[in-house]
């Protein structure tokens, strides 16, 4: 059994930030699956905001590095994809009343 769950991987997300955008990538919704193996490997599939984002190594870095970080975790792996497109109504209702959309 893994000594990690996915659940403590989600929390450890929400400490990650897009430079450009004051909520964690939970919140944006950019978190479409974690799963964590016997192994206790991380796998996090993720999208961004737009395919364009300058910031798309960099966030998808911070991500595997929170989640490796966590107690027990062997290695992560960031696998970031664009269907299905991000679109606002993913955002969290916390995000959206932060970013004034609620």
């Amino acid at each position: 059994m893994p000594m990690v769950t996915p659940e403590q991987v989600r929390e450890a997300l929400k400490e990650c930030y897009d430079p450009e955008i004051p909520v964690n990538i939970v919140d944006l919704g950019l978190i479409y699956d974690i799963k964590v193996t016997p192994e206790d490997e991380v796998h996090v599939t993720m999208t961004l905001t737009t395919p364009g984002c300058g910031m798309a190594q960099d966030i998808a870095m911070q991500a595997k590095m929170k989640a490796k970080s966590l107690p027990g975790v062997k290695d992560a792996k960031v696998t970031v994809v664009w269907e299905p497109p991000w679109d606002p109504s993913r955002m969290s209702e916390e995000a959206k009343k932060k970013l004034g959309m609620a």
